[in-house]
This record gives structure tokens, sequence and C-alpha cells, in this order.
């Protein structure tokens, strides 16, 4: 027993030495990036979420929960949009960072240069270099912002970059969300995702985030410079190809959502009035309802003729029956009655 304990020793030990005198790895581009792709697959694919929201309603969903105090009103957040956007862009062209409109923040810069009023959600893009320089020098900046239009104005922001926002796939759909530009007074905030090459060998020029959604570099280089809420900011070059990718050709032609409606005249979303979405509401009703009692009657209506031909043909068969019972006499007097040629010819077949 004791000689087998030395053996298993001696063994360890050697092992152990043999461990001990390999040669160190090698240090060439191509094993450094085979390492770092194992150790960010190993430490951050099954990573628990990082970004936590309140919930409980669909409005609850986009405050960050160690800032949320309650849901906004209507107002209030658009003041909120409105500020926390524009300070978020003047520190990406401070901090000399590239960044752009995408999703429906996109398309509410396609309409008027704005925000679609009933949109609760803000969504930015980079590519994945900046956000990793981001988090390696500005992970966790307070941005103490003053409206350029009020000095007395005064917010602050908290950039916080996701631990996992190295990790470009997916994983287990935990952290899709690879960094945000919270206000720290309430919780609501800017979702900025990270766009990589994921599959440079398979698919060159096809940039993802972890959401599924791919973009060509064609697509987004170069980018345009416009406006967005009184602030220069980016879109992507083709943006209107991405947006009907998106949302399909509806979205840049309907006048009528969530409760607003377009005006041409000021180019704004008008949100109505609850006045004018109960008439709607009633309107809508009693259109369904009067094309429901017209299917009814049309359905009704089909099935009595349905039935009336079925008798028809019911009372014909009764009719022939009753005719090829008569005894051949009796027949052949209603022969006689008929003045039609070829009324006659018919009963005759019928005779026999």
């Amino acid at each position: 027993m004791r000689l087998r304990q030395i053996l298993l020793t001696l063994t360890s030990s050697a092992s152990l030495i043999s461990a001990l005198a390999l040669p160190p790895p090698s240090n060439d581009a191509k094993s450094r990036t085979w390492l770092e792709a194992r150790r960010r697959k190993q430490s951050h694919s099954g990573m628990p979420k990082y970004f936590h929201e309140p919930g409980g309603s669909e409005l609850g969903n986009h405050y960050d929960s160690r800032f949320y105090s309650g849901i906004d009103t209507y107002e209030n957040k658009r003041d909120t949009q409105l500020h926390m956007l524009r300070a978020y862009f003047t520190f990406f062209s401070e901090a000399s960072m590239e960044t752009w409109l995408a999703h429906g923040t996109l398309l509410g810069w396609w309409w008027n240069g704005k925000m679609l009023p009933w949109d609760w959600d803000i969504d930015t893009q980079v590519s994945g270099s900046t956000l990793a320089y981001m988090g390696e020098h500005h992970n966790g900046t307070i941005y103490n912002y003053t409206a350029t239009d009020d000095p007395d104005l005064k917010r602050s922001y908290l950039l916080d970059v996701n631990p996992a926002s190295i990790e470009r796939e997916r994983g287990n759909g935990n952290n899709i969300i690879d960094a945000r530009w919270i206000d720290i007074r309430n919780g609501l905030y800017i979702d900025i995702t990270g766009l990589s090459e994921t599959h440079p060998d398979d698919r060159p020029g096809v940039w993802s985030c972890k959401n599924y959604h791919r973009y060509h570099t064609t697509d987004l280089y170069p980018m345009r410079e416009s406006l967005y809420e009184g602030v220069v900011a980016k879109v992507p070059y083709a943006y209107d190809r991405i947006l009907t990718q998106e949302y399909h050709e509806k979205a840049l032609v309907l006048t009528d959502y969530e409760g607003h409606r377009w005006n041409p005249d000021v180019k704004e979303w008008i949100k109505k009035t609850d006045e004018e979405i109960a008439k709607e509401k009633e309107e809508k009703e009693a259109k369904q309802k009067a094309e429901k009692e017209e299917k009814e009657r049309i359905e009704a209506e089909k099935k009595e003729q349905k039935e009336e031909g079925k008798e028809e043909e019911e009372t014909k068969d009764e009719g022939k029956k009753d005719k090829r019972s008569l005894p051949e006499e009796k027949r052949y007097v209603e022969l006689e009655k008929e003045t039609s040629g070829l009324a006659h010819l018919r009963r005759k077949r019928d005779m026999f």
C-alpha cells in the first residue's frame, strides 16, 4: 500500500516537473488572439445579467434600477431625453469617440430630426474598437452637463460599460446591451450597443451586434453628419435601407401611430387628445361591428340560397318520381297535353 502511494507521488512529481519544464506559450499574434478568445469565452459567455430594470410594466423596463424612483410623466420624459441626448453627443464629441443613431431613434431623425414622442427607447451604436476604448478609458465617468440654452439647468450622467462587452457574441443573451448613458436623477438611459465583424473570415465586411442586427460596411460608412434635437449627430450612410429592412416601408409613410398624428405643416408628431382617441375608438368599433354584421348577412344569404336550391332539386326529383309512377294510360294523357314538341320528346324519354 505504501509502495503504491510512493509511486503515485513520484508520478505526480514527474508530471509537475515536466509541466514546469515546458517552454512558455508562443507570444505571436495568432497565439495571443486564440488565448484571448478562449479567455473571453470561458469568462463571459455565462455571465449573469449586468443591467437591471425595475419592470412591473412596459414603461418600467426603460429605467435603470439603481436610480429608479418612479415613472416620469409624458412631459418630464421628453425633457429628460432631450438633455440626455444633447449631453451624450457633446461628451462623445469632446472625447473624440464616434457614435451614431440607431433603431427607433434613427427613425425619429428620419421624420423630423427629433425623438419619436411615444418612444421611451433611445438607441445608439458604436464600433467594437470604440466600445473597447470606452471601457478602458471612460467607464464610470460622471459627466456634468449644463444646457446651452439655460445656464441654470445642470444635470449629471453616468457612462457605465458592461463588463461583458468584451464578448462580441450573444452568449446567453443576458448582456446584449454593451453600455448605458444614464440620467442619475431618475434612471432613464440611452442604450449603447457595439458593432463588430464577428466572423471576418466567413463574412468579411458584415458588422453585427449581440441582438442579431447586421449591417454591411457600405451601409454604415461613410457616416453622415446631421442635426438631432439641436445637436450635431451622425447617422449611417444608407439610413433609408437600414430603416426599411428593420421597420419596412410602412414606417416611413404611416402618419397615424401610437396616439399621435403627423402634422406636415409644422413637421411634428402631435399627441391626440383623450377625446380624439375616444372618438376614434368608438368609430373603429362601430366600423368593425358594421363589417361583422355585413359579413354575417352575406353568409346568411348564401346559406338561404343554398337551402332553396336544395329544396328545388328535391322538388324536381319528387316530381319526376311521381310522374314515373303514373299508370301508362295517364302518362300518355299527360303527353298529349304538352304543346311543345321538345317537351313531348323529353316526356317520352322520361317514360322509358
